[in-house]
């Protein structure tokens, strides 16, 4: 006999599990199914255990900027009890999520769903019905299509590696190669090296900030490489051999380990959608702006989804108005995307929000850039931070902030005050006029505009 729901969510994190609970509520029998325990990659593969990992390296970031100023103490840091203290955030997350969607009168299931009609899944060998679908399936690393990409270890791997290895090697220049460089060099690894095949890493991020991050990052002793493509990744005995090509010729690095960070895909290749009526591209499920697919009586949300940035809230944004439309019945609501902040949480962090110089000029708006080195600040000397600074864009005439991007210590709060700040329509202006509790990281703010 065929089990019949009014909606079965696919995809238990934060682009699945929000609608799912919205249903329940509103008396709908739903199933949320995942292959994975249910949590989703932020809560447990990516931003929180990430996050966590870099606060017990921030120890040792913060000993070195205060030697000589002070502190006499030398950290270091061990890595099984590292990733024990990861652990005891994220093990405790799926029973928890899992109980907590049952308690909602929600069928948590696992496994892998595949769309065997527009109506139907197939999970474990048993067909499942539904009137409504909500597709949330994050996304996946994407596909190199280079000989040994098999030896790869995800960020995942990384995660949940029991000890640390002394030689690695990242495979790309984005959030994950430039973030987990840095903590694998703050945990000991004495070759850390990172492999970006353009001109620069984090290429969506203001240039002349990403510079003083690159330098940042070679103090630190990270051996950062740019115009380097791997072309083959080699076992031999308990080694990795790496072959990269450049524009002087090809070299080979020899390390323990080999990590993916060249970016990820929608994780939509084993849904067979097209048997659902369910259209998509390279970038994911196409969808409307109510989050509506192709099929109407299915909608998609998060990384899998063909709209806004892949971050996390951006996801639970995009979920809460799959969940509105779904209930009700109609597409009563769609999504407006504010400015969105995004931090690479390297130390130094990197955070930016809005437009960037080039996108701007582009546009063809007039605007004064406010840029500025701030190690000689005082909230930069407090803490001995040496590679900090703004980028500030404030178009002519209105006063209107069109684009932030800082580095340094505080970056991940004031690049959300710059958000919030854009979002009301403040001006550079208004922002001087606020006072902020001093001496903070936010009352610098209107000395950047």
């Amino acid at each position: 006999m065929t089990k019949s729901y009014d909606l079965i969510v696919i995809g238990g994190g934060t682009g699945g599990n929000g609608v799912a609970r919205m249903a329940a509520n509103a008396g709908w029998s739903v199933a949320s199914i995942d292959s994975e325990p249910h949590g989703g990659t932020c809560a447990l593969r990516g931003c929180d255990p990430k996050k966590m990992l870099i606060a017990v390296t921030e120890g040792v970031d913060w000993a070195e900027n205060m030697k000589g100023k002070g502190l006499e103490a030398q950290p270091s840091v061990n890595w099984s009890d590292m990733i024990a203290f990861k652990r005891s955030f994220t093990d405790n997350m799926p029973p928890r999520i899992e109980a907590g969607l049952e308690k909602a009168g929600i069928d948590v299931l696992h496994g892998e769903a595949r769309f065997t009609g527009p109506d139907t899944i197939e999970l474990n060998g048993e067909t499942l019905r539904a009137t409504h679908f909500h597709i949330a399936t994050d996304a996946r690393p994407m596909t190199l299509n280079i000989p040994g990409e098999e030896y790869l270890a995800t960020s995942t791997d990384f995660l949940e590696l029991p000890e640390r290895p002394d030689r690695i090697a990242f495979v790309g220049g984005g959030f994950i190669a430039m973030e987990f460089s840095h903590v694998a060099k703050r945990a000991g690894a004495s070759e850390v090296t990172v492999l970006e095949m353009m001109d620069r890493p984090l290429g969506n991020f203001d240039p002349d900030l990403v510079a003083m991050l690159i330098e940042a990052t070679e103090e630190l002793g990270v051996d950062l490489r740019t115009k380097a493509k791997v072309a083959m990744i080699e076992k031999q005995s308990d080694e990795f051999v790496v072959t990269v090509e450049h524009p002087d010729g090809t070299e080979t690095i020899t390390c323990d380990l080999v990590v993916h960070g060249t970016g990820r895909v929608p994780n939509i290749d084993g849904l067979n959608l097209e048997a659902a009526g369910v259209e998509y591209a390279r970038r994911g499920i196409k969808v409307s702006n109510a989050m509506r697919t192709t099929n109407p009586a299915i909608f998609a949300a998060g990384d899998c989804a063909d709209s806004g940035l892949n971050l996390t809230p951006v996801s639970a944004a995009k979920g809460r108005v799959a969940g509105k439309n779904l209930l009700a019945g109609e597409d009563a609501r769609e999504i407006k995307y504010p400015p969105i902040p995004s931090v690479v949480f390297t130390l130094p962090m990197v955070a930016t929000v809005g437009l960037s110089e080039a996108a701007a000029r582009e546009q063809g708006l007039k605007f004064d850039v406010h840029f500025e080195k701030t190690e000689g600040w005082y909230s930069s000397m407090r803490v001995g931070a040496k590679h900090t600074g703004f980028k500030v864009l404030v178009e002519q005439g209105s006063g209107q902030v069109l684009g932030a991007h800082l580095i340094g210590p505080g970056a991940e709060e004031q690049i959300n005050l710059f958000a919030m700040a854009m979002g009301s329509g403040q001006t550079a202006n208004q922002i001087k006029a606020m006072i902020f509790a001093y001496p903070s990281y936010a009352s610098d703010i209107g000395s950047m505009v």
